[in-house]
């Protein structure tokens, strides 16, 4: 039996080192200059490979169409993905929220150990223009020199359209359409959000640590948590606000407000207390010089202006009304949104595949036989924190499972 892999990612290397070791004679098809590029960037260049948590969790955490991916998470589960990088001698670790790194830090190290996983599969770097279809089956793909690949099975492992400059050209979408296949209109997913403002941009680079964001469209919250978050030269980055953007529909972004409480962890009558207390100790010192116990100096600018109390007031000239104005702010900072950034710098991409589409068990087309479609480009995503790299092995393996037992 033969098979083609479209795509020399993490899902397309992991079907491929499978399949190989289980006797079929299978080639990776990569357009770009190397394999895993995506991978490299992840997390951040430490790859947070998995999450290490249950098949129940897993699925919890899973945004869209996590019924479709039940059998597959089931049949390879985070644990199995823990021991496949143990087994190719990538020590690895657990961090805040069940992330997975390896124990080096270094992403290197999880593309090199898929690389050897893969090694039993032929690799050409080459463009796939289109598909070879006989009626009801693939047969194998055209490549860019007009070049013919013949092939039993065909496995479109391409990823989605975010980090473009990794590989990822949405490909994918257009051989699944050319198989006769429905779309879902992609959409950037875990993307960092654009401020309507210029507030952010003064507290550009500033890293905030244990604090709760909460996204409001109206009256409604839409997104709540505590965690990392991080201001830009754009609006707002890091793991909650990347979490939030899974909340917020693209019609709906610019009458939504990120809402940041700095100090979650004490009700306003505390911080009341607290703030009287160091005011105290601060009683020679104008308003302008007051907030350094309170807040980090980067953003004292930006909540002056919103405080928008006299600066040159000393701190036991601050009015009872002022100090509980200063500690709403300082639990409720917001920040009014204007867009999602670029779908380029999308973690992963939302969208894809129609799902209804596919055999869960085994990642087939229903439309076309032989035809299988693994990792983002299905439409499939979760949150931040290892699941959607776990989504590309479970997916894979699922594949690559179900065409060995046809041999």
């Amino acid at each position: 039996m033969k098979a083609i892999v479209i795509g020399g990612g993490a899902a397309g290397l992991f079907a491929a080192g499978f399949l190989a070791k289980g006797g079929v004679e299978t080639t990776v098809i990569e357009h770009s200059t190397d394999t895993a590029r995506k991978v490299l960037i992840t997390g951040k260049g430490r790859c947070n490979v998995t999450n290490n948590c249950d098949e129940e969790t897993f699925l919890k955490n899973v945004r869209t169409n996590p019924k479709f991916l039940y059998s597959s998470i089931y049949g390879f589960p985070p644990v199995k993905t823990m021991e496949f990088f143990e087994n190719m001698g990538v020590p690895l670790k657990t961090e805040r929220g069940r992330r997975v790194f390896p124990v080096s830090d270094s992403s290197m190290d999880i593309k090199k150990a898929l690389d050897r996983h893969a090694k039993g599969a032929k690799l050409i770097y080459d463009d796939v223009q289109e598909l070879i279809f006989d009626q009801d089956s693939v047969k194998g793909v055209v490549l860019k020199s007009g070049r013919k690949l013949y092939a039993d099975k065909v496995i479109v492992a391409t990823g989605g359209l975010s980090y473009k400059q990794t590989g990822s050209t949405g490909d994918g979408y257009r051989f699944a359409e050319s198989a006769g296949h429905k779309v879902v209109t992609p959409t950037a997913s875990l993307v960092p959000l654009v401020e309507n403002g210029t507030k952010c941009r003064q507290m550009m680079g500033l890293s905030l640590k244990n604090v709760n964001l909460t996204i409001m469209h109206g009256k409604k919250k839409l997104f709540t948590e505590q965690g990392e978050m991080l201001f830009t030269h754009f609006g707002i980055s890091g793991p909650l606000v990347l979490s939030a953007s899974c909340h917020i529909k693209d019609k709906d972004i610019q009458q939504c407000t990120a809402v940041i409480d700095m100090k979650p962890a004490l009700t306003e009558e505390v911080l009341y207390k607290r703030v009287c207390t160091d005011f105290e100790k601060l009683h020679s010192k104008k308003a302008a010089n007051c907030l350094d116990l309170l807040l980090p100096k980067s953003m004292i600018e930006v909540m002056l202006k919103e405080w928008g109390i006299d600066t040159e007031k000393t701190t036991n000239q601050i009015t009872k009304e002022e100090r509980m104005k200063l500690v709403k702010l300082m639990k409720g900072f917001t920040i009014p949104l204007n867009s999602k950034f670029k779908i380029d710098i999308a973690v992963i991409t939302s969208g894809g595949v129609a799902t209804k589409e596919l055999n869960p068990a085994t990642m087939q087309s229903k439309i076309k036989n032989g035809l299988y479609f693994i990792g983002e480009v299905i439409d499939t995503d979760a949150y931040t924190g290892g699941y959607n790299l776990q989504i590309a092995f479970s997916t894979a393996y699922a594949c690559a499972q179900s065409i060995i037992e046809e041999m």
